[in-house]
């Protein structure tokens, strides 16, 4: 680096002119060859879910007909793949994860950050080493956990999705917002106690406010891992249909029974599963342009 800027230096002011625009569109063609790379996969998903063919093999990349029979489909043909059903729970499942773990992330990183008490760097340290493990190496323990309390019946398994993934969701994101309370200045906590304020106070009237940032992404991943998951869902719920989520879903619409059948409409499911999330990130990105400058100003 200091070598290039010693090079620069030496150049007249003409030539380093020249020699950044010629950098700078290097990098803005790189940037583009690579977002063209990412936005691929999802264009290619959205053209499917219009494709009016069957089957998952298609001469053309761009459709020959365009129709939205697939998304009408999946909300009206509900004998065989009940979609409305799926999406109802995991929204049901996604919405009170999301409170749930937010409330228990935040709450766990303030206390972490803000008050001290015997044995906190051991529970720290445990905390760090156990989000070091993944979690399906615990899904079978889990499970049987899950079944000695009654959960794993009926409506019940969707009470027992809710727990889990608001239970699990904070052993390292709770490092992220600890990081963050650690920023804010201990002397707006200690003004607020000589005035009087509790530490409940504090947390909810001082600290919250000037975490907006941390907060949002917090709610963003507590929903979206309810949203997309799988694996706990699968183990969970088993092949009770009516309360599959819409990954179990979808993945069923691709065994090889259903998939030339179904596999359109599985390309529109996929694009309205993305939907939710797109809506939450769009209406949360204010407020965490807000916090951040709200925080900075702090």
């Amino acid at each position: 680096m200091m070598e290039n800027q010693n090079e620069l230096a030496g150049l007249p002011q003409n030539e380093m002119s020249a020699k950044r625009k010629a950098t700078n569109t290097v990098v803005h063609v790189i940037l583009g060859i690579l977002a063209v790379i990412w936005v691929f996969p999802i264009f290619w998903v959205i053209m499917t879910s219009f494709r009016a063919g069957k089957g998952s093999y298609s001469t053309t990349f761009f459709p020959d007909a365009l129709t939205i029979s697939n998304y009408t489909t999946l909300f009206t043909d509900t004998a065989i793949f009940n979609f409305p059903r799926w999406f109802g729970n995991t929204f049901i499942v996604a919405i009170f994860s999301c409170v749930l773990s937010t409330f228990y992330l935040v709450s766990i990183a303030f206390t972490m950050s803000r008050l001290r008490f015997k044995g906190r760097q051991t529970l720290l340290n445990i905390a760090l080493i156990l989000g070091m493990f993944p979690g399906f190496m615990s899904m079978i323990a889990v499970y049987y956990i899950i079944k000695g309390f009654g959960l794993t019946e009926g409506p019940l398994k969707m009470v027992a999705l809710v727990l889990l993934y608001s239970g699990g969701s904070g052993i390292l994101n709770f490092y992220v917002a600890k990081g963050f309370f650690d920023t804010i200045p201990k002397a707006l906590d200690e003004a607020a106690f000589i005035d009087g304020a509790t530490k409940w106070q504090v947390f909810t009237r001082i600290t919250l406010p000037l975490s907006k940032p941390i907060v949002v992404y917090t709610i963003l991943t507590s929903f979206m891992a309810p949203w997309i998951d799988f694996i706990m869902a699968k183990v969970i719920i088993g092949s009770d249909a009516k309360y599959y989520t819409v990954a179990i879903g979808l993945w069923n619409m691709l065994q090889k029974e259903n998939i030339y059948q179904w596999y359109t409409r599985f390309a529109a499911g996929a694009v309205l599963v993305s939907i939710p999330i797109s809506i939450l990130f769009v209406i949360m990105q204010r407020y965490y342009t807000d916090g951040m400058s709200g925080a900075v100003k702090g």
